[in-house]
């Protein structure tokens, strides 16, 4: 069931994803070569600590961490370690807090240092599909819009849209509906209302869209090893158009 968030809700969940803004902002001044991702695990959770937050990826169904840093193949829930950012890697940083009894999700892929051509590349279209998709967040659409607008923006530049992982609704809860996939018809969906709140995150891959789960039961890749990408802002759907709640201003 979708559930629509009055005006009031919407201000706290906008609170809530400023904490995240904040704190992705501030990780990623941090992220270049010889930085270890627990250390930016570590930054993150002080922060939030800091905001009278709590992280909300730690402890949600056993994950360990509060921050996700998934590296180069990786395309989501990758785990902080004593792994070492290198010149060239490019990093996933999502990162969600639970405030005031609303939650915020947002994630940025960063490159490290220099990178390739191919890899700053696949960062700017994963980017690009975000806001595409966010474009046709407004009232009255089809869910189908956002998941179509995504994909033709990632296809058109050669890459894959991943199918097993998507976004989601979130406001009370994390995960709430509807489930929001990075693929679709524009015309398939449910009718997008007033007072909806979704996580939209497009998971991109240089290659294949096919991944695989490594045995740790939480770190998705690439099945075919080529680079992934990862974006996701928090939106409001209004009487007015999308309001993006996962920024800073």
């Amino acid at each position: 069931m979708v559930i629509l968030k009055l005006p009031e809700e919407i201000e706290k969940a906008r609170a809530s994803n400023r904490i995240v803004a904040e704190v992705l902002n501030k990780i990623s001044e941090k992220v270049k070569p010889g930085v270890r991702t627990r250390d930016l695990d570590k930054l993150a959770e002080e922060i939030v600590q800091k905001r009278g937050a709590k992280p909300a990826f730690k402890g949600y169904r056993g994950f360990p961490h509060a921050l996700c840093t998934s590296i180069n193949e990786v395309v989501v829930h990758g785990m902080p370690s004593e792994r070492v950012l290198v010149e060239g890697d490019i990093i996933g940083l999502d990162f969600g807090v639970c405030y005031r009894g609303f939650f915020g999700d947002a994630t940025i892929t960063l490159p490290v240092g220099k990178v390739s051509e191919k890899a700053l590349k696949l960062i700017e279209v994963t980017e690009k599909s975000l806001y595409k998709g966010i474009e046709e967040a407004t009232k009255g659409n089809r869910l189908g819009a956002i998941s179509a607008a995504g994909q033709t923006t990632v296809e058109s530049a050669g890459f894959s849209v991943v199918r097993d992982y998507v976004g989601h609704g979130v406001g009370k809860n994390l995960h709430e509906d509807p489930q929001i996939p990075n693929f679709g018809k524009k015309d398939r969906g449910i009718e997008l209302k007033s007072g909806m709140i979704l996580a939209i995150e497009p998971m991109v891959n240089e290659r294949n869209f096919k991944v695989k789960v490594l045995p740790d039961g939480w770190t998705v890749v690439t099945a075919d090893g080529g680079l992934s990408a990862h974006f996701e802002h928090s939106v409001a759907i209004t009487d007015n158009g999308p309001d993006i709640l996962s920024k800073l201003n």
